[in-house]
């Protein structure tokens, strides 16, 4: 609030009436009246201007570090005017939003040296009605008359401050104070203070949103660089420093770099960002990038930035993406994450307990791993828990499943193939770099392709098919079979080379029915999982029904109790399952339909998880019979574990 001349006896004489009586003159300004009355409230001295409420050292020090920018630039707006202010005999200073002196500009504050005043809070709590409490409680420039001053020490004196905003919030208050105030032009100070306070708020704007724009920039997974004219980088985002220094472009200061981009690109004249230059722009293209440390895979995009009326561009914008961090985000993108934890695998029994103790074991270090057991016996799922635990948790999970893949198609998914001379597309190995790639039913890989993979774990690269060019690959394997791995070696429908790279870690998990303490415990897990998936509530076993699935052999270990219980879970009405409700059997029915139905036939091995051995036990009928059947529905033998 800007005010006309006042007579300063009049205002002398108001001040002295209401610190005797504790009496208002009725033609005092009313904000200041309020303000003398909440001064008094506060006990605020008013003889001279006490410096108690100081900053520690060290606590100021870190206040003027966090409000580094303000300081800096209002220095550097009031180096013009210092004549200005030693003319006027007029101190300038900058508070925070507690009131805090950060910085003295100019001449003393009220006699007092910088080092006095700064870190001291001038708050209406501490020193009383002053033009800083006013602007900080009514939110706009105020001028204070000398005698209106809490302070008697400052009534020779006049004072203007001005709240600074940044984002609607008020961040700083400045405030010229003119030791004599017959020397003090009203209209030339108020017009320096609202020239000062509207510069101050356009750059902290500016930079609040230059901060933010630079964090974004920072943690997108692109690196970001703007380039000038002479392939010198005059920006770089996190993610494209780090990429600089790996290829030794020198750094200059935090964000500059003085090694042109020419000079450690070995194939610079061929990037899009020497096209750029020339006027051409390049949109998500794959580029190779030799350097003398590394050659890197790309896909970049180049638009030329600042460009002259003649067509010269002076500076290109780059973004660019490398090939693996696009392939893991794609992984992530499709799910390619692992859904199960260690934990996830619940048991009781001391025998399962020491299965999950070495799975932790062997997934906090980054060999490859076997994992053996029975159809349905939870190795997706601790292949799931391994990669979690380990070292890889960060990068994608690949799923590979050798069953019934033709062996042309299966390569192609696992190697990738180059469609055209302009369309090329990565394998599962690729996709699955730096993290895990789990193959199930190994034992069913096609032996070329199995000896290809041992080749490519081996050199640690991967080449799709139809291509020369070989890509660096991290990857941990993790391999699934249903039976034990040696015998299909040592049958010679399993190459050598790469059982011995992937069994240097086996994990054997036991079927069902020989850990039989934790058939409670699971079927009730999965009870819970189903009524948390499908919001509603939780199913409990009667003793009953835990005794009934206790004595059943399983010959289809978990997955079979997952599907009994699932059926269990949408077919019984009440909250205890009794055994009643229990059809150990699920759809398959043994009801003599299998010998005249593939279909129920193919359920029926299903549930037997796969093995002839059990089917013929739950038929009561002889191995003989079963392949007759075999044959019958043209199924192949293979298909089954003898």
């Amino acid at each position: 609030m800007v005010r006309g001349p006042r007579s300063r006896e009049k205002l002398q004489a108001y001040y002295d009436l209401y610190m005797d009586t504790g009496r208002l003159d009725p033609n005092i300004n009313p904000e200041i009246a309020a303000s003398w009355q909440r001064s008094r409230g506060y006990n605020a001295a008013s003889d001279r201007i006490h410096t108690d409420h100081r900053l520690s050292p060290e606590a100021f020090a870190a206040r003027q570090r966090l409000h580094r920018d303000a300081i800096l630039y209002l220095r550097q707006l009031t180096g013009q005017l210092r004549d200005f202010f030693k003319e006027y005999d007029i101190s300038l200073l900058l508070l925070d939003d507690e009131c805090v002196i950060l910085k003295s500009y100019t001449m003393p504050f009220y006699q007092m040296t910088p080092g006095e005043i700064e870190g001291v809070r001038v708050g209406i709590e501490d020193i009383g009605t002053s033009s800083v409490s006013m602007a900080y409680e009514l939110q706009t420039p105020f001028w204070v008359f000398g005698p209106e001053m809490w302070v008697r020490d400052s009534h020779d004196s006049d004072a203007c401050s001005a709240p600074i905003f940044v984002d609607q919030k008020m961040c700083y208050i400045i405030t010229m104070v003119g030791m004599h105030y017959q020397n003090m032009p009203q209209e030339s100070i108020m017009a320096v203070l609202k020239t000062l306070s509207f510069g101050m708020e356009n750059y902290l704007q500016q930079q609040s949103r230059l901060r933010a724009q630079e964090m974004i920039l920072d943690v997108v997974p692109f690196a970001v660089y703007h380039v000038m004219e002479g392939s010198e980088v005059a920006y770089a985002n996190k993610l494209g420093m780090q990429r600089l220094k790996k290829i030794g472009v020198g750094k200059k200061d935090s964000r500059s770099f003085n090694t042109k981009l020419s000079d450690v690109v070995m194939n610079y004249h061929h990037t899009p960002i020497y096209t750029g230059f020339q006027g051409v722009p390049s949109h998500n293209k794959e580029v190779t990038w030799i350097t003398q440390s590394k050659t890197y895979e790309d896909i970049t995009t180049v638009i030329p930035f600042e460009q002259d009326i003649g067509g010269r561009v002076h500076s290109v914008l780059a973004i660019s993406m490398p090939i693996e961090d696009l392939r893991t985000m794609v992984a992530h993108a499709a799910g390619f994450t692992a859904k199960y934890s260690l934990n996830s695998l619940v048991c009781e029994g001391s025998s399962f307990n020491s299965v999950k103790d070495k799975a932790m074991r062997i997934a906090k270090g980054k060999g490859h791993v076997l994992l053996l057991g029975e159809s349905g016996t939870g190795k997706q799922r601790m292949a799931h828990g391994i990669h979690q635990a380990s070292s890889f948790a960060s990068g994608p999970f690949i799923t590979l499943n050798c069953l019934d893949a033709a062996q042309e198609i299966m390569e192609q998914e696992l190697f990738g193939v180059s469609v055209s001379k302009d369309v090329s597309h990565p394998g599962k190995l690729e996709l699955a770099d730096g993290g895990t790639l789990f193959i199930d039913e190994i034992e069913k890989m096609p032996g070329e392709i199995a000896r290809e993979l041992a080749a490519s774990l081996i050199t640690k690269e991967s080449r799709r098919i139809g291509e020369e060019t070989s890509r660096p690959i991290n990857v941990r394997i993790i391999a699934a079979c249903d039976g034990e791995l040696k015998r299909f070696v040592e049958r010679g429908s399993f190459p050598k080379e790469l059982y011995d790279i992937i069994s240097r870690s086996v994990i054997r998990i036991p079927p069902l029915r020989n850990r039989r303490e934790d058939i409670g415990i699971l079927a009730e897990h999965i009870l819970t999982e189903l009524a948390a998936m499908h919001q509603v509530p939780a199913k409990t076993l009667s003793k009953g029904a835990v005794k009934l699935l206790r004595a059943y052999e399983w010959p289809g270990n978990i997955k079979q109790l997952q599907s009994v219980m699932e059926n269990v879970f949408f077919n019984t009405t009440g909250s205890e399952v009794q055994p009643e409700d229990i059809d150990l059997m699920g759809d398959a029915k043994l009801n003599g339909r299998w010998k005249e139905d593939k279909d129920a036939f193919v359920k029926l091995w299903s549930v037997a998880g796969g093995n002839v051995s059990r089917l013929a036990n739950v038929l009561h009928v002889s191995r003989v019979t079963l392949y007759r059947y075999l044959k019958k529905y043209g199924l192949d033998k293979s298909k089954f574990e003898v």
